[in-house]
């Protein structure tokens, strides 16, 4: 930028003008009025600054809302704290055995599930000690070997508690490891049941087995959700509803996600309410129950509402 107007220079025919006839004065150029461009240099100078200004603000403005906006995106991607749908204060435990009520009206029920480690079970005297579901075994898959098993006493069971009144389900403890091994585990299970009807799921049951060199405790996470999801498929193809069973570690082990909004059966034992941080609609919080007609301990579920 200029620092101010130049100053004007002069002729060299003016500088070796010869003096006019009858003047003293040399003939000279009329000299430009310097004065009258100042209000005009000052007007662009300030006008620059202005503009200048204008620009460092919006560039500013700029880097502010990408962070503004960079901000909210990372809040909005960030993972909320989970919010369980029931009022754990409405929980209550009397002689071992968990209920839960909402507003004051008591909503859930009490079950229990079996298998032919229980021995012969007295249906009608598990009834009368206010067991209102049973889930009962259906089979398993070995540890080790890999080969299926039914539950011996599965239709025993099946039938007595149906008759006693109590809502049924079946779970098939499972040691697949593809997807392929969860379907013929599905199919193996229904066949075991004959098209019979069940009022409760058919649960899908992948557990870490003590068992030195289990064969299912090393299957990774997508490869356990295929699995789980193909067996919830061929389930749910026959016709009956499906369900998955776990504690914190075997959910871990999977992606619920994956699984779309079919039931969880949460089991967490020795605790005053479940921590699982995901929906679900049973808790099995203790395996040393004591019921009427069953000899041996059994395992303790509370359905939290009717919605199963």
């Amino acid at each position: 930028m200029s620092n101010g107007p130049a100053r004007p220079r002069t002729s060299s025919s003016t500088r070796n003008a010869s003096t006019r006839p009858g003047s003293t004065h040399p003939q000279q150029r009329p000299r430009r009025n310097v004065s009258a461009r100042k209000p005009f240099v000052i007007l662009a100078f300030v006008l620059a600054l202005i503009v200048l200004g204008v620009s460092a603000c919006n560039a500013t403005s700029a880097l502010l809302n990408g962070s503004s906006q960079e901000e909210t995106s990372r809040s909005a991607n960030a993972k909320q704290p989970y919010v369980s749908p029931y009022d754990f204060s409405g929980l209550s435990q009397q002689n071992g055995r968990f209920s839960y009520s909402e507003n004051g009206v008591e909503k859930s029920q009490t079950g229990i599930d079996v298998s032919e480690m229980q021995g012969a079970i007295d249906w009608e005297q598990v009834a009368s000690d206010g067991i209102q579901f049973a889930f009962v075994r259906a089979g398993y898959r070995g540890t080790t070997e890999g080969g299926l098993f039914a539950d011996a006493r599965l239709n025993e069971n099946l039938a007595g508690a149906a008759d006693a009144g109590l809502q049924t389900g079946v779970y098939f403890y499972s040691q697949a490891t593809s997807a392929e091994e969860a379907q013929e585990e599905a199919d193996f299970v229904l066949n075991q049941l004959g098209g019979r009807k069940l009022d409760l799921p058919i649960t899908f049951d992948h557990e870490k087995d003590t068992t030195v060199n289990a064969r299912g405790n090393n299957v990774d996470r997508d490869t356990l959700t295929e699995a789980a999801l193909a067996f919830c498929q061929r389930i749910e193809q026959a016709g009956y509803r499906s369900m998955v069973y776990g504690n914190k570690v075997d959910i871990a082990r999977m992606n619920l996600d994956s699984l779309g909004d079919r039931p969880v059966w949460f089991a967490e034992y020795n605790a005053l309410q479940p921590s699982g941080q995901f929906d679900f609609v049973l808790w099995q919080y203790s395996n040393t129950g004591s019921v009427a007609g069953i000899s041996t301990p059994v395992d303790m579920n509370l359905r939290f509402t009717d919605m199963l």
